[in-house]
C-alpha cells in the first residue's frame, strides 16, 4: 500500500513552509533516515529524512513550492515489492501534482486567467491569509495572489490584503506588490478596520479655520517626496532604537590639536577645519567597516552587503532635507571628508548636487545637537537599513575610577531595520561607533 511522505512540522508553532529542494527522484530507493528533501521555515533551512523504506513512487509537491501546509502530501512511498507504477497512478488520481511558481518567475508567468492542472490552487487556498480584503470573487474573503506576490509582500512586511490586484478577476500579482506604496492609498482606506488616512480630506481641514485666518502653501516635489519615503519607511520598516552615551573630551581635544595644526594658505585660511560631525562620519564608516554584516540594504529577495562604507549626512535646506553621500568614507582623512561635507552641504542648500550625490548609500548622520537638542530618534531613510541621531555635548556629572568628574557627554541613538540588523549585531555595531568616538587616534590610523 503506498505510503504518504507529508510536509512535517519542524518546530511547534510551523503550519507551512517552503518545499526548497528534493534531493531525491521519482524512482530512487531510500532508506529510513536518508535525507529526501530541504524544507524552509521563517527561520532556517532543514533536512528531512525518510521514516520508512521503499521507492519514491511519485513526487506532488515540486521544489520551490511556497507555503505548503503541515501534514500535506508531498510525496508518494512504493514499499518493497509494490508496483511503483501501480502507487503513482493511485497517488496521482487522489492528490493532484503541486507545481512551484518559482523565485523568478516572470510576471506573464503570475498572471493566469483561470486555474489551469499547473496552478499550484491548494497552496493558494490553503495559505492561511486571515485578512478582511474583499475580492471580485462573489463575496469570499479569500485574498486571491500568486505565491510570488505572498512571498515579496511578507518580506516587505506588506498587508496582502491592503492591495488591489491588477491579474485577472483581481489576482494579486508580482508586480502590484512592487509597486505598492502605502502613502499612495486612498484617504480613509482601511486596513483591519483601522484607517490607514493621514489626514482628512483638504475641505474638511480648511472648514476648521477662518478664511483669512491662514495662506495655502502647494506642496512641491520635494515635499511630496520627502512625506512620500518617509511615510513607507514608518510603515514598512520594523524598526528599533538603541542609545549610547558617548564621552567626548578626548575628541575635543584631538580635534583642537589637528585644526591648531592645519597648514595655512597664501589667503591666511587653514586647509581645513575639522567639526565633531567630521569625526561621527568617520566613525560610523569605521564602526560599519569593523561590523560588515550590518553594512547592508534590504531588497524584496536579498540583502545587499556593501563592500565600502557610503554615509548619508542630513543637510537641511530651505523647506526641506536631502542627505549627500560620503562614498568610501572609512578610506578618507578627516580632512577629505571635512573638505567634501563642505562642498556637498554648499550645493546641497544651492539643489545642485548630481542624483549619484544623494542617491544609495547604507547608513546616515543626523546630527541635530548644534540646535542644543539632547536626544532624538530618526527615520530610516530607505534603502539605508540604519541611520545614527546626534546630540548636543554637555558637560555632565559622571563616575570614573570611582570618583566623580566632569565630562562632555553626547547621547547618540540609533534606529535599525531589524530586517537586516538583529539587536545583538546591532548593539556591536553602536559599541564599534562609541568606542571610535571615545578613542579618537584609532581614527587617524
Amino acid at each position: 500500500m503506498p505510503i504518504e511522505i507529508t510536509m512535517p512540522a519542524l518546530s511547534p508553532t510551523m503550519e507551512e513552509g517552503n518545499l526548497a529542494k528534493w534531493l531525491v527522484k521519482e524512482g530512487d530507493t531510500v532508506n529510513s533516515g536518508d535525507v529526501i528533501a530541504e524544507i524552509e521555515t521563517d527561520k532556517a533551512t532543514m533536512e528531512v529524512e525518510a521514516v520508512d523504506e521503499g521507492t519514491i513512487a511519485k513526487i506532488v509537491v515540486e521544489q520551490g513550492t511556497e507555503g505548503v501546509k503541515v501534514n500535506a502530501v508531498i510525496a508518494v512511498l512504493a514499499e518493497d515489492g509494490e508496483d511503483v507504477s501501480a502507487a503513482a497512478s493511485t497517488a496521482s488520481s487522489q492528490v493532484p501534482m503541486q507545481k512551484a511558481t518559482p523565485k523568478e518567475a516572470t510576471e506573464e508567468e503570475t498572471k493566469t486567467d483561470k486555474p489551469t492542472p499547473d496552478a499550484p490552487v491548494k497552496l493558494e487556498i490553503n495559505s492561511g491569509s486571515t485578512s478582511h480584503h474583499t475580492p471580485q470573487n462573489g463575496g469570499s474573503n479569500r485574498v486571491f495572489a500568486s505565491p510570488l506576490a505572498r512571498r515579496i509582500a511578507s518580506q516587505k512586511g506588506i498587508d496582502i490584503a491592503s492591495i488591489t490586484g491588477s491579474g485577472p478577476h483581481g489576482r494579486i500579482v508580482k508586480s502590484d506588490v512592487e509597486n505598492f506604496s502605502p502613502s499612495a492609498q486612498p484617504i480613509g482606506a482601511v486596513s483591519g478596520g483601522v484607517s490607514t488616512a493621514s489626514s482628512m480630506p483638504d475641505d474638511q481641514v480648511l472648514g476648521l479655520y477662518d478664511a483669512d485666518s491662514y495662506e495655502i502653501l502647494p506642496h512641491d516635489t520635494m515635499r511630496k517626496t520627502i512625506a512620500s519615503r518617509l511615510t513607507q519607511s514608518s510603515q514598512t520598516i520594523p524598526a528599533y532604537f538603541l542609545s549610547m552615551d558617548c564621552e567626548l573630551d578626548a575628541l575635543l581635544a584631538l580635534r583642537k590639536d589637528i585644526n591648531s595644526a592645519a597648514p595655512v594658505g597664501e589667503d591666511e585660511k587653514p586647509a581645513f577645519k575639522i567639526s565633531v560631525n567630521d569625526f561621527i562620519i568617520k566613525a560610523m564608516a569605521l564602526a560599519l567597516r569593523d561590523v560588515p554584516m550590518a553594512n547592508a540594504s534590504w531588497t524584496s529577495t536579498q540583502r545587499i552587503l556593501h563592500k565600502h562604507s557610503d554615509v548619508g549626512v542630513a543637510v537641511a535646506i530651505p523647506d526641506g532635507l536631502i542627505t549627500p553621500i560620503v562614498r568610501s568614507a572609512e578610506t578618507k582623512t578627516l580632512s577629505a571628508i571635512s573638505n567634501e561635507m563642505k562642498d556637498l552641504a554648499s550645493r546641497a542648500r544651492d539643489k545642485k548636487l548630481k542624483p549619484n550625490e544623494f542617491q544609495g548609500g547604507s547608513t546616515a548622520v543626523s546630527n541635530l545637537g548644534m540646535f542644543g537638542v539632547s536626544n532624538f530618534t530618526s527615520i530610516i531613510n530607505p534603502p539605508h537599513a540604519s541611520i545614527v541621531s546626534i546630540g548636543a555635548g554637555e558637560q555632565k556629572a559622571i563616575v570614573k575610577d570611582g570618583a566623580l568628574v566632569a565630562a562632555t557627554v553626547m547621547t547618540v541613538t540609533f534606529a535599525f531595520d531589524h530586517r537586516v540588523i538583529d539587536g545583538a549585531l546591532g548593539a556591536l555595531l553602536a559599541g564599534a561607533f562609541k568606542n571610535y568616538l571615545e578613542k579618537p587616534a584609532g581614527m587617524l590610523v
